[in-house]
């Protein structure tokens, strides 16, 4: 009993010690707001609430940089270092809403892994959290980040909140809601929101606001799919068929509603005012920051005007708004969506990959101070 037990314990050691390497490498205060971010090494980052004391807030995930960046009422501040999913466990691409939060959280796939700060954005095990970050992609399909940052960041969202994640060397982001998971939440008993019922050939749109009541409001417009979902809290309340001209490219865009407006007549609706679209800055989008939003792309699309008027109506300050090339329907994302879905592994495969994944989850994960 004594001989099987002493390999445990050498090993327990040895992650004490991981630990706290991983710990002292990550930074406890931020660097100075004026430093590039191009310039923060692994652990490090920036945070300057006072930049903007309240808004509605957004936050962007390059994965070329390996960079976070959270935007409060259409400015930018904070800034992380962070490591997403490695090869072959790559993290998605796509515009997510955060539909959970735990301060302590353990994984359900990889052997009860600390994730702390947990703030998840799919059913099927894709979230931000802290941990341990070695400057490249390296997690299991999470964004890990600074341990003080997940704090701080924690602390400023809610639920609903919208979350980019872009890369430049992505030309389609596949863009995601809580309505294409069909997953059960892991470990709690909770299930993901039920899929809205499609379009038919005779719908134009459908509109159930009661389903969401409150909370940040999203709207995603696919050129692709030729289809506009509004979301609410990360529920989706909305849809609609669109018409788009032309057969360039848009690319994808990403906006956020300040308040007032623009003293002109809105560009979808003629006879409402037009409203403050200020854009987030996204890798290969070459938008500058504050830039308001793209009249050209604007014209390119059309959609029923009873929906305009029903979404504009919803529309308040910390809506986001997403122009997209990508794909949102089911039937043209649902492989790409459950790509880290455990469910749809080979049960063999996932046994021959669970010892790797269990050692590099505890290594990488710090543990919640007492």
């Amino acid at each position: 009993m004594t001989h099987a037990r002493l390999p445990r314990a050498m090993l327990a050691a040895v992650l004490l010690v991981v630990v706290a390497v991983a710990l002292a490498m990550d930074a406890k205060i931020s660097a100075p707001i004026d430093t590039p971010p191009a310039q923060l090494k692994p652990g490090e980052f920036i945070w300057a609430p006072g930049v903007a004391p309240a808004g509605p807030l957004v936050m962007v995930i390059s994965l070329d940089e390996q960079l976070a960046y959270v935007y409060r009422n259409g400015l930018r501040i904070g800034v992380s270092t962070v490591s997403t999913g490695k090869k072959g466990r790559e993290t998605p691409t796509g515009v997510f809403t955060i539909l959970q939060k735990q301060v302590e959280h353990y994984s359900t796939l990889y052997d009860s892994a600390p994730m702390p700060y947990m703030q998840r954005l799919t059913w099927d095990g894709v979230a931000l959290h802290a941990g341990h970050l070695p400057g490249y992609p390296a997690s299991h399909g999470c964004v890990r980040m600074p341990y003080e940052f997940a704090r701080l960041l924690y602390d400023v969202t809610n639920f609903g909140m919208t979350v980019v994640v872009a890369s430049e060397a992505r030309q389609y982001a596949e863009l995601a809601h809580p309505g294409l998971f069909a997953p059960s939440v892991p470990g709690n008993g909770e299930t993901a929101p039920p899929t809205p019922p499609r379009l038919s050939w005779f719908q134009a749109y459908q509109w159930a606001p009661e389903k969401s009541l409150t909370g940040p409001l999203t709207v995603l417009v696919s050129t692709a799919s030729r289809r506009v979902l509004v979301l609410r809290n990360g529920v989706e309340i909305g849809r609609a068929k669109i018409g788009v001209a032309g057969e360039s490219l848009l690319g994808t865009q990403a906006y956020v509603l300040l308040a007032g407006n623009t003293g002109a007549p809105s560009q979808v609706l003629p006879d409402r005012p037009g409203l403050l679209w200020q854009s987030i800055p996204l890798p290969g989008y070459a938008a500058r920051p504050g830039a308001s939003l793209d009249v050209e792309a604007v014209k390119r699309v059309s959609v029923a005007p009873e929906f305009a008027e029903l979404v504009y109506d919803q529309l308040v300050p910390g809506t986001t708004l997403v122009l997209t090339d990508a794909p949102i329907l089911p039937e043209s994302t649902g492989e790409a969506l459950t790509v880290l879905s455990a469910g749809d592994r080979d049960e063999n495969e996932r046994k021959e990959e669970s010892q790797d994944e269990r050692q590099d989850e505890r290594h990488e994960r710090p543990p919640l101070p007492p």
